[in-house]
C-alpha cells in the first residue's frame, strides 16, 4: 500500500470531504496489534520473574520483531510481562507503557481445587463469577478497552503484552468460538496478530 495514502486524514491534514473521497476510491485504513503472551516464568504472582529459558525466549522475540516497525509497546505491570518485552524495547528505544488493564484475570481469591473445571465453565457462561474474582465479561472488558484505544490511534503497529487467560478472552471477544481448549493450547510465549481494516478486526496466530 502507498505509505502516503495509508495515513489517516489527521496525519495528512485532509478535511473530512477529502477523507471520504479517499475512502470511496478504495483506500483501507489498517492498524495492527501484536498480542503477546509473556515468556516462560517461575510462577503466577505479579513479581514472578522469567526463567532462564524465558529470558532466552525474550531475546528471540526481540530478534523476530526487529524486522517490523513497532510504534508503541504496552504491557501488563506484572514482572514477567515486562521482562518478556524489555530486550526489544531497549533495542528499538521504545518506552514500555504500563497498563493495569492488562493484568491477568482473577478467577477467585479463594483456593479452588477444581479451578480448571471452573475456568472452563466461565468460557461457556461469561457472566459466571466466583468469590473475589472476575467474570469473563468483566475481564474481557478491561483488555478490549486497551485494544479499542490503540485501534483509534494513529499508530500502525503496536505490541501488547499480557497473560494467557486475558489474551484468550480478547480473542473470544472477536470470535465467540474461541474457548477453553484454545486457551489450553496457548504457549509461552505466544503471539497473535490482530488486524483492523476499516473497523473490521481479524486475527491470526503468528
Amino acid at each position: 500500500m502507498d505509505e502516503e495514502l495509508g495515513r489517516t486524514s489527521s496525519e495528512q491534514g485532509l478535511a473530512d470531504p477529502e477523507r471520504i473521497i479517499l475512502l470511496n476510491i478504495g483506500v483501507v485504513l489498517v492498524r495492527k496489534i501484536y498480542l503477546i503472551r509473556h515468556c516462560e516464568a517461575e510462577g503466577q504472582p505479579p513479581e514472578a520473574q522469567l526463567t532462564d529459558r524465558g529470558r532466552k525466549q525474550a531475546l528471540d522475540l526481540a530478534e523476530f520483531f526487529l524486522a517490523i516497525k513497532i510504534d508503541r509497546i504496552i504491557s501488563s505491570p506484572y514482572k514477567r510481562a515486562i521482562e518478556s518485552i524489555q530486550p526489544l524495547a531497549k533495542r528499538l528505544n521504545v518506552q514500555i507503557e504500563i497498563d493495569s488493564n492488562l493484568t491477568e484475570r482473577v478467577l477467585s481469591t479463594t483456593n479452588l481445587p477444581d479451578w480448571s473445571e471452573k475456568l472452563r465453565a466461565t468460557f461457556d457462561d461469561i457472566e459466571l463469577k466466583f468469590e473475589g474474582g472476575e467474570s469473563s465479561r468483566e475481564a474481557m472488558k478491561r483488555i478490549v478497552k486497551v485494544v479499542n484505544e490503540v485501534f483509534s490511534s494513529n499508530n500502525k503497529n503496536t505490541i501488547i503484552v499480557t497473560h494467557g487467560n486475558l489474551m484468550s478472552l480478547l480473542l473470544k471477544h472477536f470470535n465467540k468460538d474461541f474457548g477453553f481448549d484454545d486457551w489450553k493450547s496457548l504457549r509461552n510465549p505466544d503471539v497473535f496478530l490482530l488486524i483492523n481494516e476499516s473497523n473490521k478486526v481479524t486475527f491470526e496466530r503468528v
